[in-house]
């Protein structure tokens, strides 16, 4: 990640902490406030993703890596559900793997 990224990234995240729009003229603003010299394009695109965005999905899923499929969540025993239907348990199919050829097999050893 480059010094401008970082920047504008810090930069937006305290715009948004604060409730402040976030536009192109006040990451700048914040970025040269904090004596930090980025590319003018980094702000006006950082402005652009948050627009359409929404910043806290994007910090609850900072560690996601995304494109990964849904987790099925169980909901509490015991009646601690609060009235709630229980979601229905996934049920995981397991693949047989195929067994591997061991080292006797093809006459030699990795130690030989």
């Amino acid at each position: 990640m480059s010094v401008g990224e970082l920047a504008c990234t810090y930069a937006a995240l305290i715009l948004h902490d604060d409730n402040i729009s976030i536009t192109a003229e006040k990451i700048s603003t914040l970025v040269k406030a904090a004596n930090v010299k980025v590319d003018s394009y980094w702000p006006s695109l950082f402005a652009k993703l948050l627009e359409k965005r929404n910043v806290d999905d994007l910090i609850m899923n900072v560690g996601s890596g995304g494109g990964g499929a849904p987790i099925a969540v169980a909901a509490p025993a015991g009646g601690a559900g609060g009235g709630a239907a229980a979601a229905p348990a996934a049920v995981e199919e397991k693949k047989e793997e195929p067994k591997e050829e061991s080292d006797d097999d093809m006459g030699f050893s990795l130690f030989d």
